[in-house]
């Protein structure tokens, strides 16, 4: 399982129709092959700070799979407008501590 963690920060006020947004768009990530869940945290110290956790199968499925897809495309529009900056991607792998 590969982990995708992005720091979003959205545009002062706009906190509220962000969340409306995703909710909406959150069906069109949960439909890929290779998702898993997703889940999106509010933080509590910095006002228009999120955090977005999405489980994938694999690592190709996020950035092959859904990137390149039709549906991502979708996705960035009804999403990417809110940002400011434009968040950083990155993807984590589950360290065995046994």
């Amino acid at each position: 399982m590969i982990l995708e963690a992005v720091m979003l920060q959205v545009k002062k006020g706009m906190e509220q129709e962000y969340e409306e947004a995703f909710h909406k768009a959150s069906k069109i990530i949960s439909s890929m092959k290779g998702y898993i869940s997703h889940e999106l945290q509010r933080c509590l110290e910095s006002e228009g700070k999120y955090l977005l956790l999405v489980s994938w199968e694999t690592l190709e499925d996020h950035t092959v799979g859904f990137r390149q897809s039709h549906e991502y495309q979708k996705w960035k529009n009804q999403l990417h407008h809110f940002y400011d900056p434009f968040p950083t991607v990155e993807h984590f792998q589950k360290v065995d501590l046994s």
